[in-house]
C-alpha cells in the first residue's frame, strides 16, 4: 500500500476512535457540571459509558411500522457524524486533507439530521411524528446558518477544500473581516440548536413529548442514537475551533493537541452553562429565533463577498 493511503486510512481510523471514546466522556462532563451548578450531586463522570453499554447488551426490540428503516436510521446517524470525523483535524491534521470539500461536509452534517426524520417516520406513533415536524422546521432554518458560516470562510480561502476552510480561514487576511465576527456571533448564540442541547432540544423534550422521534426506541438502535448525539457535540466543537479559533495548531506536537482538546473542553463548558441555566424555547420561538439569525448570517455573505 501507498504511504499516503496508509496515512489516511490510519489518521482516519485514529480519528474515529478518538471520537467514539472522547464523546461519552465530555458527555459526562457535562452532566457532572449540570448537577453541580443545580446543586446535585450528579451521575459519576463515567455514567455514559454504562449506559451506552447497558443499551448495547439489551435485546433489540422491534417496533413501529417499519423495524427495517428504524435499524437503518440508527445505524445512518452515528455512521455520517463519524464519516465527518474523517474531515475534521482531530489529531493534528485532517486525515482527508483536500479530498473533502465543504459540499461533502454539509451532506454528511444534513444526514445526521435525517435520519432522525427517517426514525421518526418508521416509529409512526404521535409523539414521534409531533417530534419530527420540529425537527423538520428546526432543521429547514438551523442548518443553513452554519452553511453560511462555512460558505464565509470559502469566500475568504477563494476554495472549497475543508482543510483550507478550516485553518482560521475567516481571518485569512491577518485580521478578522466584519463577516468574521458577524458568523462568531451567529454561531455562538446558535451552537446549543446545532447540538441539540437546551434550550433548543425542542424535538426530544423528554418532559413534553418524551424523546419525541426516539420515543419507540430502546436497546442497541437508541444506543447509536444516543451516540451520535454525544459525538455531535465533539464534531461540531471542532468545526467551531477550526473557523474561528485556530490559534495554537501550529504548535510543535503534542502541544497542539493538548490546545486543541483545551477548546473543546471549553466549548463543552460552555454548553453546560447555557444548557444548566435556560428554559426550553417553545417551536415558534425557536423559528423567529433561527429566522433573524438566517438573516444576518446573509448579510455576513454578502460582505464576505465584498471583502469585509
Amino acid at each position: 500500500m501507498k504511504p499516503d493511503l496508509i496515512n489516511t486510512l490510519g489518521g482516519g481510523l485514529l480519528n474515529v476512535l478518538i471520537l467514539l471514546v472522547t464523546a461519552p466522556f465530555f458527555e459526562g462532563v457535562l452532566r457532572k457540571i449540570t448537577a453541580m451548578i443545580q446543586s446535585r450531586q450528579g451521575p459519576p463522570l463515567l455514567q455514559p459509558y454504562f449506559d451506552l453499554l447497558k443499551l448495547l447488551g439489551k435485546d433489540d426490540l422491534e417496533s413501529g411500522e417499519s423495524p427495517g428503516m428504524q435499524r437503518f436510521a440508527a445505524c445512518l446517524s452515528l455512521a455520517s457524524i463519524l464519516a465527518v470525523a474523517w474531515l475534521v483535524p482531530m489529531v493534528g491534521w485532517p486525515p482527508l486533507n483536500g479530498a473533502g470539500d465543504v459540499i461533502l461536509l454539509v451532506y454528511l452534517l444534513t444526514l445526521c439530521c435525517v435520519s432522525t426524520l427517517l426514525a421518526g417516520l418508521a416509529a409512526g406513533s404521535t409523539y414521534s411524528l409531533m417530534g419530527i415536524s420540529r425537527e423538520m422546521m428546526t432543521m429547514i432554518t438551523l442548518e443553513p446558518l452554519f452553511v453560511v458560516a462555512i460558505l464565509v470562510g470559502a469566500v475568504h480561502t477563494r476554495s472549497l477544500r475543508l482543510d483550507e476552510v478550516l485553518s482560521g480561514s475567516v481571518y485569512a487576511a491577518g485580521h478578522f473581516p466584519w463577516s468574521g465576527w458577524i458568523m462568531l456571533v451567529v454561531l455562538l448564540i446558535s451552537f446549543q440548536a446545532l447540538v441539540n442541547r437546551v434550550p433548543f432540544d425542542i424535538a426530544e423534550a423528554e418532559t413534553e413529548i418524551m424523546e419525541g422521534p426516539l420515543m419507540e426506541y430502546s436497546g442497541p438502535k437508541l444506543a447509536l442514537f444516543k451516540y451520535a448525539q454525544m459525538s455531535k457535540l465533539v464534531v461540531y466543537s471542532a468545526l467551531f475551533i477550526g473557523l474561528f479559533v485556530p490559534w495554537g495548531s501550529g504548535l510543535p506536537f503534542p502541544a497542539n493537541l493538548c490546545v486543541f482538546w483545551l477548546k473543546i473542553f471549553v466549548v463543552v463548558l460552555g454548553v453546560t452553562l447555557v444548557a444548566a441555566t435556560h428554559a426550553r424555547y417553545r417551536i415558534d420561538q425557536a423559528i423567529r429565533y433561527f429566522a433573524g439569525l438566517l438573516g444576518v448570517a446573509f448579510i455576513a455573505l454578502v460582505l464576505a463577498v465584498y471583502g469585509y
